[in-house]
């Protein structure tokens, strides 16, 4: 049950309580998000704390007095917006609670699931007609060290018709250090967009597919740019009888310029150049800047393994975690090696500068070095339409458009572990456009 009142203060620290229920029968909703802001009337609106809801809809967030009082005090003006993903539910904008304090009475917020995307992909139980036996086939297969090397690295596209069975990666949670080498790297946490990604296999377990996720980042600049990490090879097994997994995969960083680039002009510039002179600009997946990656710590080997259960690495913040929704959990780590040489090197040049604007915006997501993790939070198995499968593969593979977003849902927004927003921009403007006048001088001098 709710607490009697909402706000409880200790010291400098605001402790705030509510419960989000469903419109239509006014039951709680497990999993969304809470993100609780100040109303500043003189500036910028604060964002307090994140909180995410328990399986009775419940949220709890607590946040300090010096994230909203500044030259005068005063109680913290609150509202909520609500959300599911990055889709928003509620935004109580509006109807800012004045002067919240502890005689605030219970917080709650009604919310409509109708136009939810994520809602209505997620399955409670695994599809009838599992069969199971290929992870007890061979006893290196096994854990606690599953070893896969007798099984041949399979091709992602070319086995759909031998798919049967798939796990949909609704909550594909992804980490990395915006700072790293630094003594406080700064992690970063962000939840791409829900069902890009997806596990199939055979009904005995044999896995013969691995979609991963894309995602994408905007420049003042250069515009609007597409990322994606493109599944090279995989073989493993799924137990759908434990919910285990184990599976070898290797992939390639892919980043190529959304259409809305080319009104930029000096997208427009260069692109015309190259493509006066015979050369490739990465204006489609097919001519996109590929980035190399590989195990972490070990540059010859380009497998890496997706084992069951979250990552231990680092501490991972309530709202990556989907425990009381999800079915099954896994986890991988991958290295980011460097860019993978055209030829020619005023392409070459070109596409590092690229790739650096796309960190800065990112923060340093596919900087070489760095290691991307991710802890992939399976709904319950479904039955595969081999032709919706294809249909899917297709659609993420030619259309993903960093403007239009994800036609399944979005994603979250880039979060520090205690919920503050990542936010580049100021940076990036700072950094991005003496490289690119510079890149024009030296290599592109008929251009005026």
């Amino acid at each position: 049950m709710p607490m009697s009142n909402a706000v409880t203060i200790s010291g400098n620290t605001y402790t705030v309580t509510g419960t989000v229920t469903r419109k239509s029968d006014n039951k709680g909703i497990v999993d969304l998000h809470v993100l609780v802001y100040d109303k500043d009337n003189i500036g910028r609106d604060d964002f307090l704390a994140i909180g995410v809801t328990d399986p009775n809809g419940q949220f709890v967030v607590t946040f300090e007095s010096s994230q909203f009082s500044f030259f005068i005090d005063r109680k913290p003006d609150l509202y909520f917006i609500v959300k599911d993903a990055g889709t928003v539910l509620l935004n109580t904008k509006s109807e800012v609670i004045q002067d919240a304090d502890e005689n605030l009475p219970p917080i709650h917020l009604e919310v409509d699931l109708l136009n939810d995307k994520l809602r209505k992909l997620i399955r409670e139980e695994p599809a009838p007609g599992w069969v199971g036996g290929f992870a007890q086939s061979n006893p290196a297969f096994a854990y606690p060290s599953p070893d896969l090397s007798s099984l041949a690295v399979e091709k992602n596209r070319t086995n759909i018709p031998k798919l049967q069975r798939q796990q949909k990666v609704l909550w594909p949670e992804f980490s990395w250090e915006t700072q790293p080498g630094n003594e406080d790297p700064k992690r970063c946490y962000q939840m791409f967009a829900p069902d890009i990604s997806r596990l199939g296999y055979t009904d005995e377990g044999k896995v013969y597919s691995i979609i991963c996720p894309q995602q994408g980042a905007s420049s003042p600049h250069l515009g609007s740019m597409n990322v994606e990490v493109t599944v090279t090879g995989n073989r493993g097994w799924v137990d759908e009888s434990t919910k285990e997994l184990a599976a070898d995969m290797s992939v390639e960083g892919r980043i190529w310029f959304s259409p809305s680039a080319h009104k930029h002009v000096l997208v427009q510039k260069i692109s015309q150049n190259f493509k006066s002179n015979g050369l490739r600009f990465p204006s489609t997946k097919a001519d996109a800047i590929v980035v190399t990656t590989f195990k972490p710590g070990e540059p010859d080997q380009p497998l890496f393994p997706l084992t069951k259960g979250s990552s231990t690495d680092f501490p991972i913040p309530n709202f990556a975690k989907h425990e009381d929704i999800a079915w099954s959990l896994g986890h991988l780590g991958v290295e980011i090696g460097p860019i993978k040489k055209t030829g020619n090197d005023i392409v070459d040049k070109f596409n590092q500068m690229v790739l650096d604007a796309f960190n800065t915006a990112s923060g340093n997501m596919l900087k070489e070095g760095n290691i991307l993790t991710w802890n992939v939070w399976f709904t319950a198995p479904e039955v595969v339409d081999q032709k919706e499968w294809t249909e899917h593969t297709e659609k993420w593979r030619k259309s993903i458009d960093a403007d239009h977003g994800s036609p399944e849902g979005e994603g979250t927004d880039a979060r520090y572990f205690d919920g503050t927003p990542y936010k580049p921009l100021k940076e990036l403007i700072i950094k991005e456009l003496p490289k690119v006048i510079k890149f024009i001088k030296d290599h592109l001098k008929e251009i005026e």
